[in-house]
Order: C-alpha cells, then structure tokens, then sequence
C-alpha cells in the first residue's frame, strides 16, 4: 500500500473524532454497533484492525443525521442508503438460514448426541423444526468447545448469564414499548440490538479480565 493510500484510511478513533462535534453522543460502540448491522463495512489490516474511509465518514454521518432529526429506524435508513449509496455488500448477501437436523448436524459438524444434548440443556431448539443462523452459532461454538472438554452440561451457566442479560434488554426497552406511539416497535428492536451489542463487549471484556487473573497475569 502506497503511503498516500495509507493516509486515506482512518481508525475507528479518528472517524469518532470527525463526527463528535455533529453528533455528541455518537460511541466507538455506536459505531461497532451500526457495522454489525451491516451499514458500514470498513476494510480490515492484516491485524484486524478496521481501516474507514471518508466514504464511510459520511456514510455514518447520513445514519445519525435520519436517527436524530427524523427519528427513523434502521431498516428505513437501510433503504434510504441503499438509494443514496448503493446497497452495502453485508446487506445484498444476506439470506435467512433455515436448517433441516441433518443440515444442521453436517453444517455444525456436531452429532446427533450432542445436537440432542443441546437441545435437552435448552441451548438451542428448532422452530417448525427448521434451525435458524443463531441455532447454526451455537451448535458451531459447543462442538468446538468439546474439544476441551467443555459439553452442554457445563454450559448452563453461560445460558443462564445470557437469560439475565436479556432481562436487562427488557427493562430497557419496556418504557418504549409502553408509548404504542408509531414506529415504536422498530425503536425498541433498534435499542435492543445495540445494548446486546454493549453487553457482549462487556462480556467478552470480563472474561478476558478474570482469565487474566486464572492465569496470574
């Protein structure tokens, strides 16, 4: 990469600083958050760091001008960036993944023990026996941590911990559901993405914390 090529990508950092003085309340997580949602798809180094260009820059400053003066919600802003941008790649591959057991079990690379382990711990379950891209992670996740050892049983807790966070999503999103007012429902779904997306960094950044200290770090 040339270095004028270098100089025109940016950290994630210095794309927050750009857009504070618009937009106060914007996060590095807020930011994270909207590349989840496949609004933005910064490039990555070869270390995994993410690499903004101004086209990004404005691409998120569209996503937070429709969020705070027309009060929309992400899949109406989606198809107004669609018409402004062209449709993010992230949002032209996505398709809805629907699982047969035995698609599940080869695609997981899992058997049928553990898939019924699973399903016996409440990890995961069909619905209208077809498993979805959620159920796909999880049964991915508990048959790579079987190789350590680490089966359904003993991962209760995990499920139990999520179900608490959950509770937490709830009461966030309670007051909003609670106006009926239109477009209500898409505020909350909208709200609820985010925290969990907060949650799971906090989560994740516990774990690395207390491993640390198994460690003696």
């Amino acid at each position: 990469m040339s270095s004028q090529a270098a100089r025109s990508h940016m950290s994630i950092g210095e794309v927050l600083a750009l857009l504070q003085g618009e937009f106060p309340d914007v996060t590095i997580s807020k930011i994270r958050f909207l590349e989840g949602e496949g609004l933005v798809e910064p490039e990555r180094s070869p270390s995994g760091y993410r690499k903004f260009t101004h086209l990004h820059v404005e691409q998120l400053r569209f996503i937070l001008t429709e969020q705070r003066d027309h009060y929309l919600p992400l899949r109406v802003i989606k198809d107004r960036m669609a018409e402004s941008f062209g449709r993010p790649r992230a949002l032209q591959q996505k398709q809805e993944i629907r699982l047969s057991r035995a698609e599940l079990l080869e695609a997981a690379g899992i058997d049928e023990e553990t898939l019924a382990e699973l399903e016996d711990y409440g990890l995961l379950a069909p619905v209208a026996r077809r498993y979805d891209e959620e159920a796909l992670k999880v049964a991915r996740s508990v048959g790579a941590l079987t190789r350590f050892g680490l089966h359904a049983r003993h991962l209760r807790a995990v499920k139990a911990a999520a179900e608490r966070e959950c509770g937490l999503v709830e009461q966030a999103v309670a007051p909003i559901l609670k106006r009926r007012a239109p477009g209500a429902i898409g505020e909350a779904d909208e709200v609820a993405r985010e925290i969990s997306t907060l949650l799971l960094d906090l989560h994740a950044a516990l774990v690395r914390t207390g491993v640390r200290s198994v460690l003696g770090r």
